[in-house]
């Protein structure tokens, strides 16, 4: 529940009369639709309204917003509109499915930005979602409507001449020099602001120039670009040709090095970081030394964006400014280079990221490729253009695997490395190799037992006919991974044995090789050998330490924390579970997530707190439709869960039970994590005392426990 809307950077001017018809149609409509022209100021409104603290009460799972301006592909706009939800799911459900599943029972506003170059796509999602979620509504902005039946529209107009002096005057104050038209400046304000249409990202433009020119060198310099660059195509609408003319003499106002820029940086999709800049963009002709002042005065204009986030200071150019900048690119014959360029940094950003996910910069990983994904979709699409550059499409899709499965998005990946893989021109030895073991590493996660096995299958006999002992290793390995998650814990033993030894014949160590230690310890202790299991975990979290690795350490934890419950030392299995489910959680692990809120319940219900128990259940039981069948359909896997649930039922009995087990259904992500982490004095306690203080006598399921729990969770799939 709640809003995730983004802040505002600047202050909100004029557009009351707009805003005020937006919340009747909002009131009334269920699709309602702000369309104009680029640069009128949509997405401002409707995030504007949106935001407004009446709307968002009617909304009682909350209000979330979708950028889908860096999608270009069909096939992806429903993982964007679940990335926007904030929705992971490791199953084999399509998207869509996983969509309509979510959306079905809930009170949401969705809104949507950026979707005119999938506009028929996005108008098909659509449609499905609103028949089918009776709670949903959709608020949109774009150029072009979605014509769908009972769309409301809301035509954006430029601003009227108060609004848009209104606004011009408080960015001149708020931009370079700071400096505010004068009283005697007032006519040609007014002059100027007519000229440009009050079209917002003109008048922003416009405004930016005010630091080296005053109002009426502004309005000398615009009338000559106008006499310029006015004749656009037959039919084209006034406006956009005010705005190219808008953008066209900004363009003009640059020095050369300026123009140069702003076109190289069109190659990039969403968000980009300075040393991205330096080695795509420099030439002869920019030189390196030189670009950090080009991007500063890019900034100054208003054609660059600075946003400061988790990945540091990073740039975006608008669309439109994007857009201008593209059609100089290709202009001046250099698109194709630039986009090559583009490319080769983001395979080096993908393949440093990869080797530091196996160090102390993890957590630093994790945040540079997730501010980084669009322009990774880039480079791979720019690969799979051309069938000579196939390999490098499969090279990244594979190297790519810590944000598959480490980040959780195993759905996406799913979808890369089978286009990858799929593409002609792709047979290129170890690329495509890397590819299928991590094809079929997905794959078993999203249970998708047929897929990995026919992945693993081919890249195994591949790996042996050309000697790659690396590929090898790694298909064997993910083939014990399969045999675990199916119950067979003598061949996943077995497997997992013989892949760790093939790791060290080739002097392999990094987080794969760990994560199979941590798997042969859950089938050994699966084969009630719990006490060898304890000691690979231990070594692994040595490991981890002296490597600074986090994400195996989580479920190396995660199995000391079960064998401490199981030596009913609670407090020591709270705190392992705990640091488990912090590190889960901040890498968007959904999966390592929901098994350690599993058994932070069994370990609630043992130390006298079954309320918190049967919430923490129902949590779990609301994120599992995301991961696939809970607890995998395996009785060793489920063990746990069901000592859990017996135990709490007996303290509370059935009905206070099933009241809670609700509440905790009821909890978002965030909040089921947050209960769990919290301690017996930081929540109410929610059960009379005499109730939590019944006898905790651990029945005849406790002995049999040990080999079905063994680890209980799918850390093993890891």
């Amino acid at each position: 529940m709640g809003s995730h809307l983004p802040a505002e950077l600047n202050r909100f001017v004029g557009r009351e009369r707009e805003l005020a018809a937006l919340h009747g149609l909002l009131a009334e409509a269920r699709l309602t639709t702000v369309v104009g022209v680029g640069g009128v100021g949509k997405t401002r409104l409707v995030l504007r309204a949106a935001a407004d603290p009446a709307v968002q009460e009617r909304y009682g799972d909350g209000v979330r917003p979708a950028d889908l301006s860096t999608v270009t592909d069909p096939e992806l706009l429903d993982h964007a509109v679940l990335e926007a939800l904030g929705l992971t799911d490791h199953t084999s459900r399509p998207p869509r499915r996983v969509l309509l599943d979510h959306l079905a029972d809930r009170t949401l506003l969705l809104v949507l930005d950026g979707f005119e170059q999938l506009v028929d796509a996005c108008a098909e999602l659509v449609g499905e979602l609103l028949r089918r979620s009776p709670g949903l509504r959709v608020l949109a902005a774009g150029r072009l409507p979605l014509r769908l039946a009972g769309e409301r529209l809301l035509a954006l107009a430029p601003m009227d001449d108060e609004d848009a002096v209104a606004l011009f005057t408080d960015r001149a104050a708020a931009g370079p020099g700071g400096r505010t038209p004068t009283h005697a400046e007032a006519a040609a304000t007014l002059e100027l602001c007519r000229r440009l249409d009050g079209i917002p990202l003109a008048l922003e433009l416009a405004a930016g120039r005010l630091g080296a020119l005053s109002v009426e060198q502004v309005l000398h310099r615009l009338d000559d670009r106008f006499r310029l660059l006015t004749r656009g195509g037959r039919g084209t609408v006034a406006r956009h040709q005010t705005l190219r003319t808008t953008i066209g003499w900004s363009h003009e106002l640059c020095t050369p090095a300026q123009r140069l820029l702003w076109a190289r940086l069109s190659v990039f999709a969403g968000t980009f970081d300075l040393e991205a800049v330096e080695y795509v963009c420099v030439g002869p002709d920019l030189p390196p030394e030189s670009v950090l002042d080009v991007v500063q005065e890019l900034l100054d204009h208003s054609l660059v964006v600075r946003e400061d986030g988790p990945a540091g200071v990073r740039y975006r150019m608008l669309d439109t400014v994007r857009e201008y900048g593209a059609g100089w690119l290709a202009a001046a014959g250099d698109a194709e280079r630039l986009r090559r360029r583009h490319r080769d940094w983001y395979l080096g950003l993908a393949t440093w990221c990869e080797l530091d996910w196996f160090s102390p910069r993890q957590a630093e990983v994790a945040v540079r490729v997730e501010a980084e994904l669009p322009n990774l979709r880039a480079a791979m699409d720019h690969s799979l253009d051309r069938a000579q550059d196939t390999h490098l499409a499969q090279y990244l899709a594979g190297t790519l695997w810590f944000c598959w499965v480490g980040c959780g998005r195993l759905a996406e990946g799913a979808h890369w490395l089978g286009l990858a893989l799929e593409a002609e021109g792709g047979d290129h030895g170890r690329a495509r190799l890397k590819a299928l073991w991590v094809l079929g590493y997905v794959s078993v996660l999203r249970g998708e037992s047929a897929a990995a096995i026919a992945a693993l299958h081919e890249c195994r006999e591949e790996a042996e006919r050309t000697g790659d002992l690396a590929a090898r290793a790694y298909a064997v390995h993910r083939t014990g991974c399969l045999a675990l998650v199916s119950d067979d814990m003598p061949r996943a033993e077995e497997l997992l044995r013989a892949a760790l030894a093939q790791y060290e014949e080739i002097g392999e160590l990094n987080s794969n090789v760990l994560m199979a230690r941590i798997e042969l310890a859950m089938a050994v202790a699966f084969l009630g050998h719990l006490e060898e299991a304890v000691v690979m975990c231990e070594q692994v979290v040595e490991v981890c330490a002296d490597h600074g690795e986090r994400w195996a350490r989580a479920y190396a934890l995660y199995v000391l924390g079960y064998a401490a419950w199981h030596a009913k030392d609670l407090d020591r299995a709270r705190a392992l579970l705990c640091e488990c489910l912090e590190i889960d959680h901040a890498f968007h692990d959904l999966l390592g997530t929901v098994l350690a809120l599993e058994l932070v319940a069994l370990v609630a219900v043992d130390g006298g707190d079954p309320a918190q128990a049967a919430v923490l259940q129902g949590a779990a039981e609301g994120i599992w439709p995301s991961v696939g069948l809970p607890l995998f359909g395996s009785a060793c896997f489920n063990a746990a869960h069901v000592l859990c649930e017996q135990r709490s039922r007996e303290r509370l009995g059935d009905p206070a039970y099933e009241t809670f087990r609700g509440r905790g259904r009821a909890l978002g992500l965030d909040a089921a994590v947050a209960r769990a982490l919290a301690g017996a004095g930081e929540r109410d306690r929610e059960v009379p005392a005499a109730r939590e203080a019944a006898p905790q006598t651990r029945g005849p399921a406790a002995s049999r426990s040990v080999r079905s729990e063994g680890t209980a969770g799918r850390s093993a799939e890891r």
